[in-house]
């Protein structure tokens, strides 16, 4: 089974509160059970959070775009 979020990697953390729709936990926790059974690693729903957020922020290729865009020298 190859998921889209790999197996979890430890890291540094920030604590941040996130109000999720009902269906939304409903189907993280979903998620997180799928996880756990093709990792073979039980993962709580919490913890699957940043690393699908990280993962959208790195396949995004149009925020991916603008960030570049930014640092680049302007030619003023």
């Amino acid at each position: 089974m190859t998921l889209l979020v790999g197996p979890l990697a430890r890291t540094d953390t920030v604590k941040v509160t996130v109000a999720l729709p009902f269906l939304l936990k409903e189907e993280l926790e979903r998620y997180a059970e799928v996880h756990s059974k093709a990792w073979n690693q039980k993962v709580e729903a919490a913890d699957l959070i940043p690393h699908m957020l990280a993962l959208i922020l790195a396949k995004d290729r149009e925020f991916r775009r603008t960030i570049r865009a930014k640092k680049r020298p302007s030619a003023d």
